[in-house]
């Protein structure tokens, strides 16, 4: 008889479930570890930024998912400020080779979500310079230099950037909708995780020297005409960070921009001023919207006095009131602030001169996932209302000033601006596709996703580009005449 078969039979199954128990408590004990270590933040904390964020070189990726924060039938304001925040520092944070994670980690797409051909010692690759809406074209100030400025372009360029998650939900979506199982009209979403960035940079040179260490440059392949590069310096002025987490299938829309670039307009004394020269913004005084117009065919009706029409996005009045809109303030504002100095006073690399502009999102508490993506395909064109008892939520006249420019208000006089026509990113991203037709689905709030289905349809950049235009006119026409 061997030594197996002489153990006690009580004893042998008593010694195997303690061990059943242990191996169980050992894999919960390391499942809760693992999840501190990756954790975004402690709700308990309120809207103050994470001691887990720092170093920067060690911040986690927030949580998105099930078990995260926006896993609940109620959220909060300000967790959608610290998504924003630890999601633009986990993509920044920097890596071995000491490039930012995004621009190791995710792949340089066009405005078609098709893969941009790598260039020869160049970290990324810029052509773009139009931009969305208006097709305007954004020049950096040229005294911001300084008097030793070699710089010839100063011409604000533009690179798009996805993930994996992103990019073969994309694939999936556009085969099913070619291939017929899938119709135009559905109510199909981006899964969790799903990311798109939109960067702006400048040519290095048109920063003044001793002001270079306060922008991130990187080696870029610049061309004027798409098929010529030349080898740049390039500095990143301002991003989008727009990112799908749990029960938010409309995406949250987050922007960042350099502390330098131009001065907040005032609604106390209704004018944007600056006593120095700063790297959009010529020093003075402008007031009304000619610093942030753009006339077709000529260019902005005062150059170099482009400016922050709101800070954080959120809409105010003559006088520094808040806006009466769907929201309460000032929650909002208080905690972007908030956020921003918290943010501030922890981070010590060349990030720290970014900051947080703001983020819009829409009310989806208590909804199940069919129910969200119903109302985002029910919204249409009324997604980014703003009006008392709208879905929009957190800065509702959001928008970078590297991107948006001349599109923060399509009024054409500042005193008009009210709840009922501010501009926010989903005045342009809804449900409602450039095609004929129109259909309607939740991914064609992404204009990249749209643009790479019509391109595999046959259609041209032109004609995409036409076809955005026709839609951004067409509501413009009906929100004007409401």
């Amino acid at each position: 008889m061997n030594n197996f078969t002489s153990v006690n039979p009580k004893r042998f199954i008593y010694g195997c479930l303690a061990l059943i128990l242990l191996s169980s408590c050992k894999k919960e004990v390391e499942k809760e570890e693992n999840k501190k270590e990756t954790a975004a933040y402690n709700k308990s904390e309120g809207n103050s930024c994470e001691a887990s964020w720092f170093p920067h070189s060690q911040t986690p990726a927030p949580e998105e998912g099930e078990g995260s924060p926006f896993d609940t039938t109620s959220t909060t304001n300000e967790i959608f400020h610290q998504w924003s925040w630890q999601k633009f520092l986990w993509l920044t944070k920097p890596e071995a080779n000491q490039k930012p994670l995004f621009l190791n980690k995710l792949t340089q797409v066009s405005d078609a979500l098709l893969p941009v051909t790598p260039q020869p010692g160049a970290s990324i690759v810029l052509a773009d310079t139009e931009q969305a809406g208006s097709n305007g074209v954004l020049k950096a100030n040229p005294i911001y230099g300084g008097t030793n400025q070699i710089a010839k372009d100063f011409t604000v360029y533009y690179s798009i950037h996805a993930n994996e998650i992103m990019i073969k939900a994309a694939k999936t979506y556009k085969d099913s909708i070619n291939s017929g199982k899938l119709s135009p009209n559905n109510l199909k979403t981006f899964p969790v995780g799903s990311l798109e960035l939109k960067v702006s940079w400048v040519d290095a040179n048109t920063i003044r020297a001793d002001k270079q260490k306060n922008f991130y440059i990187t080696d870029a392949a610049v061309s004027v005409d798409g098929k010529s590069f030349q080898k740049k310096k390039m500095a990143l002025l301002g991003m989008h960070v727009v990112g799908v987490v749990i029960n938010h299938p409309e995406f949250i829309w987050a922007t960042f921009q350099h502390n330098d670039l131009a001065p907040v307009y005032d609604w106390k004394t209704n004018q944007a001023s600056s006593t120095e020269d700063k790297l959009l913004y010529s020093k003075g005084t402008t007031t009304g919207l000619d610093g942030i117009t753009w006339v077709k065919n000529s260019g902005p009706k005062q150059p170099l006095k482009a400016y922050d029409l709101f800070q954080f996005g959120v809409p105010k009045t003559s006088g520094d009131q808040y806006m009466k809109t769907c929201q309460m303030e000032p929650e909002n504002f208080d905690n972007i602030k908030t956020i921003n100095e918290c943010v501030a006073g922890k981070l010590d690399d060349v990030w720290n001169n970014y900051f947080y502009n703001g983020s819009i999102w829409i009310n989806t508490d208590g909804m199940n996932p069919q129910q969200q993506a119903k109302t985002i395909v029910n919204l249409g064109f009324n997604i980014g209302n703003a009006t008392p008892g709208s879905s929009a939520r957190g800065s509702l006249n959001n928008a970078n000033i590297t991107m948006e420019t001349y599109t923060q208000t399509f009024e054409k006089n500042i005193s008009d601006i009210n709840a009922s026509n501010l501009a926010n990113c989903f005045s342009c991203h809804n449900a409602v596709s450039f095609a004929s037709g129109s259909p309607k689905s939740p991914l064609y709030i992404s204009h990249v996703f749209d643009a790479y289905l019509l391109n595999s349809q046959g259609k041209t950049r032109v004609e995409i580009n036409n076809l955005k235009d026709k839609q951004h006119l067409m509501r413009f026409i009906t929100k004007t005449l409401k």
